[in-house]
């Protein structure tokens, strides 16, 4: 799949920057009508908050910046499948449409896991497309474990 106006990119932009933070590399962004809007790493460490995933993160900025708690018609990157509570907090925030990198097998809540959306008690599921970006998303997670591995 096409990198989507290089959407994708800026996502693994922040997944890198998250790395260099020593945060586990995930990184989103939220695009609205073409623009991105939001633009996160993953923060947990740097913000002492375990739901500071890159996904919570450019919802939270998104919705401030944009002055609403409903981002419909919004666009979400994010370089690794969401976890239960991201699938979650994107089916609450009716984003439209969700693109991500690698899959996460472990503890993925979209293709893997408990697959969120497909739940009789998910009230919005978004378009879901996977494995863009995803040679690139797994590589950068693989390498960053491995070095913590090492140390």
């Amino acid at each position: 799949m096409a990198n989507t106006d290089g959407f994708m990119d800026a996502a693994l932009a922040e997944a890198r920057d998250a790395a260099a933070r020593g945060e586990v590399p995930v990184g989103a962004v939220l695009v609205l009508d073409g623009v991105i809007i939001a633009r996160s790493g993953n923060r947990t460490r740097a913000d002492n908050d375990v739901t500071a995933h890159a996904e919570i993160a450019v919802i939270r900025d998104a919705s401030a910046a944009l002055g609403q708690e409903r981002l419909a018609g919004a666009d979400l990157y994010v370089t690794l499948e969401p976890c239960t509570m991201c699938a979650a907090a994107i089916s609450f925030a009716r984003i439209r449409r969700l693109y991500y990198g690698a899959e996460d097998p472990k503890g993925g809540a979209v293709d893997n896991g408990i697959r969120f959306f497909s739940q009789p008690t998910c009230h919005h599921a978004p378009e879901v497309y996977s494995g863009l970006g995803e040679t690139e998303a797994a590589s950068l997670l693989t390498g960053f474990f491995r070095a913590k591995r090492e140390d």
